[in-house]
């Protein structure tokens, strides 16, 4: 974890220390030289300074620990504004945040403080006692953003030992009860990788593509293996099994299995509204693994909406929340499932979303929100989400294409049709003025009637709602 520096004795003014910026594109505590500094009468933590900017390098270095291969989650944060301090401090903070590992702290094992040796198999029964979380770890830090000196963050780490209150190794390789006897020789799954496999599965992406994803989820732990590349196809099947065998239906009456359902699983639904004479179903799905996946590349970036319309599988159309991570992949966030699309539903169910990530970081914002459905009302996105809306122009192009097959008969005024709405799309990032571009679109096509009143009643005003944004 690093060497403590050697001093008479303990630091009492965070200016004091000299800032640190290991080389390379992440680094860990490994790479620190720590301090000891009192911020209190009784507290006195190991600490040190790093610029600002390279605070995601020290979280990701930490994550991928080779003895104890983890995540950190924010606990919690808070944030003060410019001014509000008149007397300001050395260690006072513009922005706090407190990581803890995702193995903790709470303790779901039924041993209490030491977990049982268990077989390498999903508890199906109750999916917060898989051994590979929720250990009792007590390994946390907190990161500040100095007021007096924002370019530079101050870590203070409060444990830096992966173990839980007694003192015992509680996850990764050197735990020896994670996954029972045979933990030396089963590949180590993290309950990020369990999650992110899952759900792959429920999306109905093909075992192959899956096993793929989960083998390179392993491999940052264990390195290239053939007996560990053959576990994880026996892993990623039986889980397969596992999940197509269950069954959701926990009650003959629709609406009485789905409340069971959401009072299982209170910890990931994030809003939940019965149908009624008034009423619209609305189910919203987090789980803890996705909102933290939310927090951490959903901040200041783009937030996309994914809709499943058409699957003839599906009562309901699926509506996906997606993120990107530092590789640009994309990342299901959190589910709802409803056919209500009205400004009221929408608004609750986005609402209730940003309300749970904000109870964890109130400093989250987004910077764009892409969709994909041209019916979606975006007025509830603008209230709540205060960003640019985005169209995603395959989908727009494909729905235009769509129309004008259906309400224009003619193969080459359909080519010309589809080509004048290229160049339209394309203007929106030239000096030209787009709705000129429509204008002129509108006087050599008058004559198609049926396609010119569906374009100009649907599509001229929300485009011409968000062009004014673009200005």
């Amino acid at each position: 974890m690093g060497e403590v520096m050697e001093v008479t004795g303990v630091l009492q003014s965070v200016s004091d220390l000299p800032v640190q910026d290991p080389p390379g594109e992440e680094f860990s505590a490994a790479d620190l030289r720590w301090v000891k500094y009192a911020s209190s009468e009784h507290h006195c933590d190991d600490v040190a300074l790093i610029p600002y900017d390279r605070m995601e390098a020290f979280i990701s270095g930490e994550c991928n620990n080779p003895e104890y291969p983890t995540r950190f989650h924010i606990e919690r944060g808070r944030k003060r504004e410019r001014g509000t301090l008149k007397e300001v401090r050395s260690d006072d903070y513009l922005l706090y945040r407190m990581y803890w590992c995702s193995f903790g702290p709470e303790n779901y094992g039924e041993g209490g403080t030491i977990l049982p040796s268990r077989r390498y198999r999903l508890n199906t029964r109750n999916r917060a006692a898989r051994p590979q979380s929720m250990r009792g770890c007590t390994c946390h830090f907190a990161i500040k953003q100095l007021y007096a000196r924002p370019s530079l963050a101050l870590i203070i780490y409060h444990e830096r030992r992966h173990v839980n209150k007694s003192g015992f190794v509680c996850h990764g390789p050197l735990d020896r009860d994670a996954i029972g006897p045979g933990a030396r020789k089963v590949p180590y799954v993290g309950s990020e990788i369990q999650q992110q496999t899952m759900s792959l599965i429920y999306l109905g992406v093909p075992e192959e593509n899956i096993l793929q994803t989960h083998i390179e989820g392993i491999q940052r732990y264990c390195g290239s293996d053939a007996k560990v590349d053959n576990l994880a196809s026996q892993y990623v099947h039986k889980l397969g099994m596992i999940i197509k065998r269950s069954t959701h239906e926990l009650d003959l009456d629709d609406q009485a299995s789905i409340r069971m359902w959401v009072d299982r699983n209170k910890k990931s639904v994030f809003f939940h509204q019965d149908s009624t004479e008034t009423d619209a179903f609305v189910l919203g799905i987090q789980t803890e693994w996705q909102l933290q996946q939310m927090i951490r590349f959903g901040h200041q970036n783009i937030l996309a909406s994914h809709s499943s319309f058409g699957v003839s599988k599906l009562k309901y159309p699926l509506h996906t929340i997606l993120v990107f991570d530092s590789r640009q992949q994309a990342l299901p966030v959190a589910w709802v499932i409803t056919r209500s699309v009205t400004k009221h539903d929408t608004s609750r169910w986005m609402q209730a979303l940003t309300s749970r990530i904000h109870s964890v970081d109130s400093n989250w914002r987004i910077g764009g929100f892409i969709i994909d459905d041209p019916t979606s009302e975006l007025d509830p996105i603008r209230n709540i989400f205060s960003c640019p809306i985005l169209f995603s122009l395959w989908h727009i192009r494909r729905t235009w294409l769509k129309n004008i097959i259906k309400k224009c008969s003619n193969t080459e005024v359909q080519r010309e049709i589809f080509t004048q709405l290229g160049k339209f799309m394309y203007s929106i990032w030239s000096e030209k003025n787009p709705m000129d571009i429509l204008e002129q679109l509108f006087q050599d096509f008058v004559d198609q009637t049926t396609f010119i009143q569906y374009f100009k009643s649907f599509w001229v005003p929300k485009l011409g709602k968000n062009l004014r944004d673009v200005d």
